[in-house]
This record gives C-alpha cells, sequence and structure tokens, in this order.
C-alpha cells in the first residue's frame, strides 16, 4: 500500500499516512526504512525552514508494477465475492 500511495502522488511522510487507514507514524516509518534499505524507495532531504522529505519510487520498484496490480485486482474480486454474499 506505501509503494501505491507514493505512486499515486503522495510524496511526503504524512501525505503517506494519510493515505492509508489505519497506519500508525511508528509502523509507516518502519516500512518506509525497509523499503529504502530494499532500494524500493528513494529519501531525499531538501534543505530549508523546514527540512522537507519526500519518498519516490524507484525504477527497480516499478518492475513491482505488474504484480502490484494482480494483487490489486485479486483483491478487488475477493472483496466482491464477499460482498455478494
Amino acid at each position: 500500500m506505501i509503494l501505491i500511495s507514493i505512486s499515486s502522488g503522495n510524496h511526503r511522510f504524512r501525505e503517506i499516512e494519510r493515505s492509508i487507514p489505519k497506519i500508525t507514524s511508528k509502523v509507516l516509518a518502519k516500512e518506509l526504512k525497509d523499503l529504502e534499505d530494499n532500494y524500493l524507495i528513494k529519501r531525499t532531504v531538501y534543505d530549508g525552514r523546514p527540512v522537507v522529505i519526500k519518498y519516490q519510487v524507484t525504477p527497480y520498484a516499478k518492475t513491482l508494477q505488474p504484480v502490484i496490480k494482480a494483487l490489486s485486482d485479486w483483491g478487488k474480486n475477493h472483496r466482491k465475492d464477499i460482498f455478494d454474499k
């Protein structure tokens, strides 16, 4: 969900946090660090007042797009099956 959020234009911590229901700041911070450690996102710090930190999806992460789309499609179909019962 974090990669999808960043890919959708949410590049700052609070934007990402607001776009993902029920995620805590602590969990998001840990997950962002893990994604950065695995070269799936790039963290850029812009000096100034206030300091701005932005995240962007790396080209390496973009190779996951077919997998993410397949999971998203599966989730939509699964929800539809459950709610139609």
